[in-house]
């Protein structure tokens, strides 16, 4: 008997199919981040360091610098990943092979037909996300709530346009696309006014929003606070909730690093399931706060991974990643990250969710509380390998080895 034998009869024992578990999640694609193989630099030329309250730490050797480099590294940390992918873009990665560069608010499709090629040749959905920060019209940290009428109205074609970008990508791959807005609007210190920001997002988004689009699913992401915002953010969490249960096609993305070190976006998940058809979510790691370290296989992102499974909503969450690393290798940050979701998602699968719903129903707490730790010990990582083995892809430590060869060969000769 093979230890995958072996595990798939101790599931079953309670009740878990574990073939039923791998082919439910080969099915489930996950949108990984351009921006983790270049440090969020973009395409735009001139390396631009980051602004708007976000950073990228480390000068670890090997980043990618145009879009052959960053789209070779992808491929080679998708090597490496099993299930389905799809690849998550902003605005600051159009490619201007053959045509003249334009400022943010005058993109358009021809700028992203590199990436519908690539997406295309590679069986990769695309998701697309204005890049609303490193950008000289920032202006005093605000964009859409910007009192600067020039500045507000830039940033609104911006967002349009990047709204018929998704579309475009949408009718190109014949898939939706998630466009998402955020912004880094906000203040350093204790604001003499906190309506009136608000107002004008609200203005800018239903400016931004006013278009239908076939293919694309429109988005707003909150966030608590980042560098030079501490006292107060425009698009806070009770901002765009109620935002987008005022306004109908458009949904509030949780991102696991932008709320307070105490919450926990697990909880917030089924309360957004009874309200909303769909859920987007960024996956991160906060550490003291959205430091966007790299996804790890820990108890917050099981339980991610629980209340999307247990819920029945696989194909409700719309499940991407946020995290860049810089001093570490970024392809393996990538393979690390990304695998991590998986585990989690497999980890979920395994549970016998229909016996401990039961239990709960019926007051039956000191079984299911023995039953949820006796599953902690169960050989997860045998299923695990055999996933990875039907995805053609290595299941243990092996992958690493690929990834030292392509550091060696690729990476360490870029300067």
């Amino acid at each position: 008997m093979t230890r995958y034998e072996s595990a798939r009869e101790q599931y079953a024992a309670w009740g878990v199919d574990t073939e039923k578990a791998i082919e439910t999640l080969r099915q489930v694609p996950i949108s990984i981040h351009c921006w983790q193989g270049d440090d969020v630099r973009g395409l735009e030329g001139g390396g631009a360091a980051l602004s708007g309250g976000i950073q990228t730490t480390g000068d670890y050797p090997g980043r990618a610098r145009n879009f052959e480099e960053l789209t070779a590294d992808f491929l080679k940390a998708a090597s490496l990943i099993p299930g389905k992918k799809r690849i998550s873009l902003h605005a600051s990665y159009a490619v201007f092979d053959g045509c003249a560069p334009v400022d943010r608010d005058a993109l358009e499709p021809k700028h992203f037909e590199k990436w519908a090629a690539f997406a295309k040749e590679n069986g990769l959905g695309v998701d697309f996300n204005p890049t609303f920060f490193s950008h000289p019209m920032v202006k005093d940290n605000l964009t859409l709530s910007s009192p600067d009428e020039e500045v507000r109205r830039f940033w609104v074609r911006h967002g349009i346009q990047c709204r018929r970008i998704s579309a475009y990508f949408a009718k190109e791959l014949g898939s939706p696309v998630l466009c998402n807005v955020w912004i880094p609007d906000g203040f350093k210190d204790i604001p003499a006014d906190r309506l009136g920001p608000r107002q004008r997002l609200k203005k800018s988004l239903d400016e931004i929003f006013s278009e239908k689009l076939d293919g694309v699913i429109d988005c707003v992401e909150s966030k608590v606070f980042g560098i030079g915002l501490e006292s107060y953010t425009v698009g806070s969490a009770e901002f765009y909730l109620s935002y987008a249960a005022a306004h109908p096609g458009v949904y509030d993305l949780l991102d696991s690093g932008h709320y307070h070190p105490t919450e926990f976006i697990s909880d917030k998940i089924p309360s957004l399931l009874a309200f909303f058809d769909k859920v987007p979510l960024h996956v991160s790691r906060p550490v003291r706060w959205d430091s966007d370290h790299v996804v790890l296989y820990q108890e917050e992102i099981q339980e991610i991974a629980k209340e999307i499974v247990r819920n029945d909503a696989l194909d409700r969450v719309l499940i991407g990643l946020d995290f860049f690393d810089a001093s570490i290798n970024r392809v393996a940050a990538w393979v690390i990250g990304t695998r991590s979701m998986e585990k989690a998602l497999l980890y979920a699968l395994l549970q016998p969710y229909g016996a401990m719903k039961k239990m709960q129903d019926e007051n039956r707490f000191t079984e299911l509380l023995m039953t949820q730790e006796e599953l902690k010990t169960l050989p997860f990582g045998d299923i695990w390998e055999r996933y990875c083995e039907t995805q053609g892809v290595p299941g243990g430590r092996e992958w690493f080895a690929a990834v030292e060869e392509y550091e060696r060969d690729v990476l360490s000769k870029r300067q």
